[in-house]
């Protein structure tokens, strides 16, 4: 198979998974245009695309790439000013010459031995009222190295810094000791597919090198290991090899110990023994801080009032900031003049929209259910035990929070009174104004919605 027909099942792949809108502004004019030792470089148009592929998009494109070739190792995304069709292989090769002096252009190396990405630093990472505590508690661990909040556990949100952060810790550690610390940086899923590799191949001695012989571990989206025994079980013994030595340990989440009902007992007692840090919803004022940074990044410049429009309009995710931001710039190039805010308002409006026109009942009945750990038959059964009613309460209130579905409707939906119904929306907004934690679980659970629908 050549590159060319690689990349069309690629697409063709990916189609299924967009709207046709985004397939089309994103990947329409994409192209493969070489692979070597595991790497395969993807062509670009401009570097809007580029940016918004690789924080949206280069797991899945990866993923799929894996299944037709199962050499590929990582991605590369380049920017061309040429329609991708019309590469040669002979243009490739300039370009990849070029590629270290192009201003705008450099490919971010992704350190093999560390798996960090350079470009998460402290220095670029925005703080404010929502992330200052876990700001602190990262620079100070870069001084007191397994000595100072340790282990260090983070959680929030999706798209709120914490992959940042994290890796901006060891980056700096690395910095910092001129590379005498070794720092290691992995996902929960890359771990658990070391360890079901390890078990199958008889190499559990490699696993454990691999991971207790570095001074820093960082673990990110812990929370996926749980219910898993084998990954659970080295996880643990890793995780006291590593402390006993004085090594540090860093771990993010997208929610606190507590609340990973499937985690061992006795991983989270280890969990609670150290700092544990949340990172909120950013403010107005580190929102517009944002904004105005990644314009200063790119080199590109915005109105004031337009910078106003979308911090006040995107307030949940920063991922979803830098993509409304990054569809009004496109816009802005594209056009070549200074866009309006009647147009950024359409582009907000639009990108808001298309998200909430994609969910379902369906969908929140689901999200429900996988967060309680329970079936949708369930929420929708005339069971009244007890470890039910908050999980149908909350299904309840996100039907009415979000889909804004009628108080009979939703009551016929899951087999109950409408009266019943509109018990069940004020108790739970009452309870996510007084009850922190239980807020963040209406949080995680809108935030895996939001997930599903990229």
């Amino acid at each position: 198979m050549d590159l060319n027909q690689l990349w069309q099942l690629t697409l063709s792949e990916m189609e299924v998974q967009l709207s046709r809108a985004s397939f089309a502004t994103w990947l329409k004019n994409s192209q493969l245009v070489d692979k070597r030792e595991g790497i395969f470089y993807i062509a670009l148009p401009n570097n809007f695309a580029k940016e918004w592929i690789e924080n949206k998009y280069q797991k899945n494109i990866l993923g799929i790439i894996r299944n037709f070739d199962s050499s590929a190792r990582k991605l590369e995304f380049i920017v061309t000013n040429q329609e991708p069709k019309a590469l040669t292989r002979k243009q490739v090769e300039v370009d990849f010459n070029k590629l270290d002096t192009q201003a705008g252009l450099d490919l971010v190396k992704i350190d093999p031995d560390t798996n960090l990405n350079p470009r998460y630093t402290l220095d670029s990472f925005i703080v404010g009222a929502s992330n200052e505590l876990a700001h602190a508690a990262a620079s100070a661990i870069v001084h007191e190295v397994g000595s100072k909040y340790n282990p260090f556990f983070i959680y929030g949100g999706v798209g709120l810094g914490k992959t940042h952060l994290i890796q901006a810790i060891g980056n700096e550690i690395k910095n910092y000791y001129k590379g005498k610390l070794r720092p290691k940086y992995v996902s929960s899923e890359k771990f658990t597919s070391d360890v079901v590799w390890a078990i199958r191949n008889k190499r559990m001695e490699d696993m454990k090198k691999k991971y207790r012989d570095c001074d820093v571990l960082i673990i990110d989206d812990i929370q996926f290991i749980g219910g898993k025994e084998k990954t659970e079980e080295e996880f643990f013994h890793t995780f006291n090899a590593l402390y006993e030595n004085n090594k540090q340990i860093i771990i993010s989440s997208d929610r606190p110990p507590q609340s990973i009902p499937t985690l061992e007992e006795r991983l989270r007692s280890r969990f609670d023994g150290g700092l544990t840090a949340d990172i909120s919803y950013p403010e107005y004022e580190m929102r517009v801080a944002i904004i105005k940074n990644r314009l200063q990044i790119s080199n590109r410049q915005l109105p004031d009032h337009v910078i106003d429009l979308v911090a006040n309009s995107i307030k949940r995710n920063i991922r979803e900031l830098e993509g409304v931001l990054n569809k009004i710039l496109f816009y802005q190039e594209k056009k070549g003049t200074e866009i309006d805010k009647k147009t950024a308002q359409e582009i907000i409006e639009k990108s808001t929209q298309s998200f909430l026109g994609r969910i379902t009942d369906d969908q929140i009945l689901k999200a429900v259910a996988d967060f309680y750990h329970t079936e949708v038959p369930n929420l929708i059964g005339r069971s009244r035990k007890k470890e039910m009613v908050e999980p149908r309460q909350v299904a309840m209130y996100l039907l009415r929070d979000i889909l804004r579905m009628s108080y009979p409707y939703i009551g016929e939906k899951l087999g109950r009174d409408h009266t019943t119904v509109i018990h069940s929306f004020e108790k739970i907004n009452q309870e996510i104004n007084k009850n922190s934690p239980f807020n963040q679980k209406i949080i995680m659970i809108k935030e895996s919605l939001y997930n599903k629908n990229q």
